[in-house]
């Protein structure tokens, strides 16, 4: 079951400036988000470096440097 929920304008562009790519969805987004929180909560130490390759990556991303999944299948041999 799906449902809309009503988000102010500034958590909507907070919630954008997550986005690693232009059409992930708000569900995965949160998702993601929640992901996070829990993973916080468990194991503080872990998540702290998790969060920081996040931010790592997704600065990659922005920037171009990432392989597409065909070049990763061509680079195993796969």
């Amino acid at each position: 079951m799906e449902t809309t929920i009503r988000l102010n304008v500034q958590t909507k562009q907070d919630l954008d400036g997550f986005k690693q790519y232009k059409n992930e969805s708000y569900n995965e987004l949160i998702r993601k988000l929640i992901y996070i929180v829990k993973l916080c909560e468990n194991e503080p130490q872990l998540s702290q470096k998790t969060i920081n390759e996040i931010k790592e990556a997704r600065e990659r991303i922005k920037k171009g440097k990432f392989y597409t999944e065909a070049e990763a299948k061509k680079i195993l041999g796969l």
